[in-house]
């Protein structure tokens, strides 16, 4: 649309509002209007009867819809979509919160001076009608209003109605037009909430308290990621935005409160791509005398559950491929490595053997991270991971790039923890937890050996979490789930922008 002709679109809006005004009749003085039912309500549960109607001189067979409040009087409100006609008869359709629904509108029923009125309605428009039920003559469900009410004037037009909102940049930026104009996004996000209380519903049944621990910390721990950092006036002290809430939930164990979880956003101030954004949701899980294991069991229940729940079935469609939620394949890393790459570290023993094999595969070991559990690592990163698209656990990490998991008692260079992939990506992360605070301790000192060698997402010393170690904590199952790329499988989104509400963008003006 030319920006001409935008602007006289714009003023013709403008204009109708003044004159509304002058009249008395301004729409944003309206604090409440009445609605009897949703779009929904009135169409559900409809029966069907076939009738024969007479268009354009020949007679037509059509499948009639019969509402179950057929001739009753309602009351609904919503924004206006479409518009057509305008003679002595008038069709809107208006959306709500349920879907859309049909308003014929008549001279001789509305009055003509309600009629006029209705007339000068603009598509965006917010109306409420009142109206009997009925169907009409091609077998549409609709009302008949005795009475229209404009609640909202829309001062900007909607997007082109064939195309939609189409731009990706801006569908993220302005998410209340993409909802308005892209039902499909309204479903993902509507979505997105039941699949939230499954998870609450499915967790609460078993008996885990849901509880909130602190956004703002003094220390970035339980993850390693680069934090935010913000600065508390009254304090006079700088502070980080959580990058997990780890370390709160182990406190709350060693306090006696045995099965704990926590769903909230996360803040990581790292890279954006389809699968990252800077804030976002996760799920923590924790229970005490529960191990690897038994979170391994717990993820596979909760997932399929899920998928049950919100989808009907556990076989989901993601971007042209079946993932079936139904059946979960157990590898651990150096099994995993040995099957999609050829290589078999238990075969080799030494750190430097470890960095030969990689120099020899092409691949470039970071000066701080000359170890062979760091290799394995990279190894599985590169070889492994792209290829678990069926949902795969897994397991045994090596501990250089475990610091919060226990060592396996028959492999102490290993340790009971596990990732589950799907689609090639991960979904979630898991431990036998560690409780030994001496070994913790050793642990945090090699991150700040890393630290200092300028790795910025290494986990920095966190004290009073290894005072709260010393008190004791049982040995305990802990399990880490991405909510968006979750919600990203189960709603078929190709990015985690599609799943986010509000994603984080850079101002226009940047």
């Amino acid at each position: 649309m030319e920006e001409k002709e935008l602007s006289q679109l714009l003023q013709v809006r403008r204009d109708k509002l003044s004159e509304l005004q002058e009249e008395g009749r301004d729409p944003f003085r309206i604090t409440k209007y009445v609605r009897t039912h949703t779009s929904g309500q009135i169409t559900e549960g409809y029966t069907t009867e076939e009738r024969t109607i007479v268009s354009r001189g020949e007679e037509k067979q059509v499948t009639a819809k019969i509402s179950p409040l057929d001739g009753q009087k309602v009351s609904v409100a919503g924004r206006i979509m479409s518009k057509r006609g305008m003679g002595k008869v008038g069709f809107v359709h208006i959306a709500d919160t349920d879907g859309q629904i049909q308003l014929f509108v008549k001279k001789d029923i509305l009055g003509e001076e309600e009629y006029n009125r209705f007339k000068k309605l603009d598509i965006g428009d917010i109306i409420g009608a009142e109206g009997e039920v009925f169907t009409t003559q091609t077998g549409e469900i609709s009302i008949r209003p005795e009475k229209i009410t404009l609640l909202s004037k829309s001062l900007l037009p909607l997007p082109e109605k064939f195309h939609g909102l189409s731009d990706t940049d801006l569908r993220y930026r302005q998410r209340y037009v993409d909802l308005i104009m892209n039902a499909d996004v309204k479903k993902t996000f509507i979505m997105r909430s039941k699949i939230l209380t499954a998870i609450r519903t499915y967790l609460d049944g078993l008996g885990y308290l849901e509880v909130e621990t602190p956004i703002l910390n003094t220390i970035a721990g339980g993850a390693a990621a680069r934090p935010f950092i913000t600065h508390h006036n009254t304090l006079d002290m700088d502070m980080y935005l959580r990058i997990a809430t780890e370390l709160h939930l182990k406190r709350l164990i060693v306090g006696g409160m045995e099965k704990v979880y926590e769903m909230g956003r996360q803040f990581r101030n790292e890279g954006m791509d389809i699968k990252h954004n800077p804030e976002f949701t996760t799920i923590e899980i924790y229970e005490a005398y529960a191990d690897y294991n038994d979170m391994m069991d717990l993820t596979e229940n909760l997932m399929r559950y899920c998928a049950e729940t919100v989808c009907g079935t556990t076989v989901v469609n993601y971007q042209g491929v079946d993932i079936d939620l139904g059946h979960f394949e157990r590898l651990t890393m150096i099994d995993s490595i040995k099957k999609y790459a050829g290589v078999d570290f238990n075969e080799i023993k030494t750190d430097e053997d470890a960095v030969k094999l990689a120099k020899e595969k092409g691949l470039e070991v970071d000066k701080a991270k000359q170890t062979r559990g760091d290799v394995i690592a990279l190894f599985f990163d590169e070889f492994v991971e792209d290829k678990l698209v069926q949902p795969t656990f897994i397991t045994d990490y090596p501990v250089e790039i475990s610091p919060l998991a226990k060592r396996k008692p028959s492999q102490p260079e290993l340790t009971e923890r596990f990732e589950i992939f799907i689609t090639g990506r991960e979904f979630g992360n898991a431990f036998s937890e560690l409780n030994d605070p001496i070994d913790q301790r050793g642990r945090f000192m090699k991150q700040l050996e890393l630290r200092a060698a300028g790795d910025d997402e290494a986990s920095m010393l966190d004290e009073d979490f290894l005072t709260a170690l010393e008190y004791g904590m049982p040995p305990t199952g802990g399990l880490g789930i991405g909510i968006d790329r979750f919600v990203m499988l189960l709603t078929d989104s190709y990015s985690i922008r599609d799943v986010l509400l509000f994603p984080t963008m850079k101002p226009l003006e940047k």
